[in-house]
């Protein structure tokens, strides 16, 4: 990977943005920027195009956006936005909430009753 190289982002949030390198950290890792967040990535998660745009390294979000403009064969493509997620079924209400039984009352203790000498 080299600085200016475009790519496309294939795992996380911004899948399928395109991001232009801007900045190598080591052979694992690179900083990005363009349609996806600013932010250091693995090459993993990245696919090289053949394309490259002329940035210096370190180049702030302008730079690299007015770059990717001025490269026509790159379509804007927007990350899949994941399917709506089926609802839970409401339950059905047998009976309506358990009443609740009164709390015990205290019993009084039975000592036996002192009798007074007659």
């Amino acid at each position: 990977m080299q600085v200016g190289r475009v790519c496309v982002k294939t795992a996380g949030r911004d899948a399928g943005g395109i991001c232009v390198v801007v900045h190598v950290e080591d052979k694992n890792r690179v900083l990005i920027d363009g349609e996806t967040r600013r932010r250091k990535v693995n090459v993993a998660h990245l696919e090289p195009t053949s394309k490259t745009v002329d940035i210096q390294d370190n180049a702030d979000t302008s730079a690299v956006k007015s770059a990717l403009k001025d490269l026509a064969d790159v379509k804007e493509t927007k990350p899949k936005q994941a399917a709506e997620k089926p609802k839970k079924k409401a339950r059905k209400a047998k009976d309506p909430a358990p009443k609740s039984k009164p709390a015990p009352q205290p019993q009084k203790s039975k000592a036996p009753e002192e009798k007074s000498p007659q």
